[in-house]
């Protein structure tokens, strides 16, 4: 229970850093710019062109709008961290236009600030969306989207976040638009890449002749399971055990670090893997 506790903390203080992130690089990066990259902030910058309301202020209000929405339309399964990070972005988009009135441009370069943006809430949406959560706007029209038309879900957030964009050309003219397109496609990738790679973990493959020490050493130290294989070496013939495990970065270390000084004559090798689900790593069910 205290484990699971612990793992509810973490994931909240995860989901809070990434919605921080989020909010900074709507903030001080895309909106000085109108680059309206898709999302809640996205609508928020077109609407407060239109309308001369802040843009955090529509933001609250489009995502609940949109849960209200997606309650009547495809029911409430939306987690509580998917409601406190959309409606968390949004309010510290609304408190940072309060406390810097006038943002202005902090580079003074368009396409600087285009990257900074999008890499900066890239990574902030990627921590979040990691979580099991997701900071609404487009995800929210997306799964309406899926919904009624089959879509699947990726492609049902891009044409929406695409709609915006297209918008944004109409309000803002083709150059920002074009931008804003290029925008969504990069935060995409950057997305993406943020999961992979807080996701990845080691599958490594062990043939020794000391397995016995080696599991000890996996189970006591690292504290984590390994799967012993029966083999046969195909030249000697010899009779083998095979030690496969899953290992997180700081594991896979220390396991290197004791095979070099106990068993420099073990053979290992190495496989990335971009997601590991079970006991010792990200629960199955979120």
């Amino acid at each position: 229970m205290k484990a699971k506790n612990h793992d509810s903390i973490k994931s909240y203080i995860i989901t809070f850093i990434g919605v921080l992130l989020v909010s900074a690089g709507m903030f001080f990066f895309l909106m000085p710019n109108d680059l309206a990259v898709g999302g809640a902030n996205g609508i928020g910058i077109v609407l407060s062109q239109l309308t001369g309301f802040e843009v955090g202020d529509i933001m609250i209000a489009v995502n609940i709008l949109l849960f209200i929405l997606a309650f009547i339309l495809i029911g409430g399964n939306f987690g509580a961290k998917t409601i406190v990070a959309s409606l968390g972005t949004s309010l510290a988009v609304s408190i940072l236009e309060r406390v810097f009135p006038a943002q202005q441009s902090l580079s003074g370069d368009l396409m600087l600030d285009l990257f900074c943006g999008v890499i900066i809430s890239g990574v902030g949406i990627g921590m979040v969306f990691n979580q099991g959560a997701s900071t609404g706007g487009t995800d929210i029209v997306g799964k309406i989207i899926n919904k009624f038309t089959g879509i699947n879900l990726g492609s049902s957030v891009l044409f929406a976040d695409l709609g915006i964009t297209i918008i944004a050309s109409f309000v803002f003219g083709s150059k920002i638009g074009l931008y804003s397109l290029f925008g969504v496609i990069l935060n995409g990738l950057i997305i993406d890449f943020t999961i992979d790679g807080m996701n990845i973990a080691k599958e490594v493959t062990i043939v020794t002749k000391d397995v016995d020490s080696l599991v000890k050493f996996i189970h006591n130290d690292i504290v984590r399971s390994c799967t012993l294989y029966y083999a046969e070496g195909g030249y000697s013939k010899e009779k083998i055990k095979v030690l496969v495990t899953v290992l997180d970065r700081r594991g896979f270390v220390m396991l290197k670090n004791y095979i070099k000084e106990n068993d420099p004559n073990a053979f290992i090798w190495v496989k990335n893997a971009s997601e590991v689900l079970g006991l010792g790593f990200k629960n199955i069910i979120e």
